[in-house]
């Protein structure tokens, strides 16, 4: 398949990204009254200390926001042309 050339109709997949050199999930807490956050981290226990601590310092600020992020990949599913192509 060239360069130029155009699929109009294929389907494909996404999924989270296990490719080689992929990082897990990174967890990051975010305080809701002052928006301060804790450093990203790829382990959840990290994030959730640094809000005890935060809510240990500052009382009032009991609620946070977890926040998750993965990697995600787009791939060609079965039957789509550039599947082969990617082996």
């Amino acid at each position: 398949m060239s360069p130029r050339s155009m699929l109009r109709l294929a389907d494909w997949a996404i999924t989270v990204d296990r490719e080689p050199g992929a990082s897990g999930p990174v967890h990051e807490t975010e305080c809701t009254t002052c928006h301060e956050s804790s450093e990203p981290s790829e382990n959840r226990t990290s994030p959730e200390d640094w809000a005890l601590r935060h809510t240990g310092r500052n009382p009032d600020h009991r609620g946070y926001r977890a926040i998750t992020t993965s990697l995600l990949r787009v791939t060609p599913a079965p039957g789509n042309p550039l599947r082969e192509e990617c082996r």
